[in-house]
């Protein structure tokens, strides 16, 4: 990746704890020699899974039973499992935000499903565009595998849903008999304002999956995220999709040696310097563009997305900023059906903050100088 490299979601180079995770490796491997000879089976590592149970407790006030937790390659396996165990492979829909993450995007068109794409606005996936969706669905005899929604600093738009756009979710889902499932993953990367309940937290009922990841608190490589169900059958049901005898131990139990006694020590920190950045990637913003553009002031997460001025041609743009060596992604990539708007956005998470003001100017310049669509 390079300095003006703003297209992935990656966490901050500058606050890894090399000396400290590498310290914990020496340990775990002595201590855990046996278990890694062992195959860690469908749910994967103890320590960690007890790990994430708290975790999750002390941010949302649940209890999680760990037995009811599996370990995932990232919570990009965790997307596909649940794909894969409540699809049937014939006639199978699944209702998401208009705007969504790509890999979730492109792991659902690859197994087939039909994609319903819903609005969203600065405060997500909106309510009134969901229950027209689902209504739509059913007088078409049809009804979604589930609804997928990333409520919590929604990726790519940043956004986040408030309680009571929460609550009517939940009420539309009970209503029409649909199964929820939450990608959570961003919810520990927040800088400031209020944390709100993810969905599971506000519904005891049996039709809540929830996906989590320690990718964007960590360390994107070490591809660990995690599942649970709001019912033994439901959770079972997913779990029972993998063939692969269970996640990375030895990943999972560096992690869980490092994060253990300084879990959120570790994240106050890394939220910290990720807020400069991204307040640094809002003031250059502001300085560069703010006569032509706009975009979300995200409280939380890695992204700034960006409305470019109408008629703007995005591939254009792009090619222009590659020659001065900046990334970002296209809208249209996030986009269920490949369109919307002219759109782009910025992750903030990897660059030096003097690369962020660089990158924007040069951003900037590629903006103003290809203009918009040739007549």
């Amino acid at each position: 990746m390079g300095p003006f490299d703003f297209s992935t979601g990656t966490t901050n180079p500058e606050t890894f704890p090399t000396e400290e995770l590498a310290a914990a490796a020496a340990r775990t491997v002595r201590k855990h020699a046996v278990e890694l000879n062992t195959y860690p089976g469908s749910l994967g590592h103890e320590g960690l899974r007890r790990l994430m149970a708290q975790r999750e407790f002390d941010r949302e006030g649940v209890r999680l039973d760990p037995e009811r937790i599996a370990l995932t390659n990232g919570s990009m396996q965790a997307v596909t499992l649940v794909a894969e165990a409540l699809c049937e492979g014939r006639d199978d829909v699944v209702v998401m935000e208009e705007y969504c993450y790509s890999g979730t995007i492109s792991a659902y068109q690859g197994l087939g499903i039909e994609l319903v794409g819903v609005p969203v606005d600065g405060r997500g996936m909106r309510t009134d565009a969901l229950q027209s969706a689902l209504e739509g669905l059913r007088d078409e005899g049809r009804s979604p595998r589930f609804i997928y929604v990333l409520a919590t600093y929604q990726n790519p738009t940043g956004s986040v849903m408030p309680r009571e756009r929460r609550l009517e979710l939940l009420r539309i889902a009970r209503a029409h008999r649909c199964i929820v499932v939450e990608d959570n993953c961003y919810a520990d990367v927040h800088y400031e304002g209020e944390k709100v309940p993810a969905l599971y937290a506000l519904d005891d009922g049996p039709r809540q999956v929830y996906l989590c990841s320690l990718s964007k608190i960590f360390a994107p490589g070490v591809r660990l995220g995690y599942l649970t169900a709001s019912s033994a059958e439901l959770f079972e049901r997913i779990v029972e999709r993998r063939h692969d005898a269970g996640p990375n131990t030895l990943a999972a139990a560096i992690s869980a040696e490092y994060l253990g006694d300084r879990l959120w020590e570790h994240v106050e920190t890394a939220n910290r310097a990720l807020k400069a950045k991204r307040d640094a990637m809002l003031l250059a913003l502001e300085s560069e563009l703010g006569n032509t553009c706009s975009w979300s002031h995200p409280p939380g997460g890695l992204f700034i997305w960006v409305r470019l001025p109408d008629g703007s041609d995005v591939e254009r743009i792009e090619a222009a900023a590659a020659e001065r060596e900046v990334s970002f992604s296209r809208g249209t990539l996030f986009h269920v059906h490949g369109g919307g708007g002219p759109y782009i956005r910025l992750a903030f998470g990897f660059s030096r903050i003097p690369d962020i003001h660089e990158g924007i100017a040069r951003l900037a310049r590629s903006i103003e100088e290809t203009g918009r669509e040739p007549a």
